[in-house]
């Protein structure tokens, strides 16, 4: 009986064995420092958005670095992931600015490096010679900064038109509902 059990054991870990490398291979586009800081700099808004613009430049880099290598398979695979995570720590940003910016938080001083740093990443992933290996990855990028830089203009704008119009609401994390005082009777 310990012998069919055994059996039925190693059957088992066999077969969840290749659920376990398929777990592996799910890429993080952040190390965990990055996240870390992140995760410490969502009581700031300016903060975050400026650490995940410092992050995309230093994948935008990369990619850059990856551009006059030799041809190789490493390269192609490389370049392709670069450009995957790129475009999930964008995206991420993306979400980011909808949520800040629904909530108002003065995101001004992140949105103006933010605004000079994507046509930078626009013009290194467009600069990338078409392949067949990251050619998707390469759009997708492409389409992703595009959005960002779309996003934090129109945000930087909306954002300039509303603090003006609430100065007291300047350079706030978020504005809250004003309290009004009950009428009284």
């Amino acid at each position: 009986m310990t012998r069919l059990r055994y059996c039925i054991l190693l059957f088992l870990v066999a077969l969840c064995a290749p659920l376990t490398v398929a777990q592996k291979e799910k890429r993080e586009p952040l190390t965990e420092a990055q996240i870390e800081d992140i995760r410490e700099a969502g009581v700031d808004p300016n903060l975050r958005v400026a650490l995940y613009t410092k992050y995309a430049n230093e994948h935008a880099e990369t990619i850059k670095g990856l551009i006059n290598r030799g041809k190789s398979r490493d390269r192609l695979k490389r370049i392709d992931d670069e450009l995957q995570d790129f475009t999930a720590l964008m995206d991420e940003l993306g979400s980011n600015l909808d949520q800040y910016g629904d909530r108002k938080a003065d995101l001004r001083p992140a949105l103006k490096q933010l605004n000079e740093d994507c046509p930078k990443w626009i013009t290194t992933l467009k600069s990338l010679p078409g392949e067949p290996a990251f050619d998707v990855a390469r759009k997708e990028a492409i389409e992703s900064a595009d959005d960002l830089s779309d996003q934090a203009t129109r945000l930087l704008s909306e954002q300039t038109t509303y603090f003006l119009a609430h100065k007291d609401e300047k350079n706030q994390q978020r504005s809250e509902p004003k309290q009004q005082d009950p009428p009284q009777q």
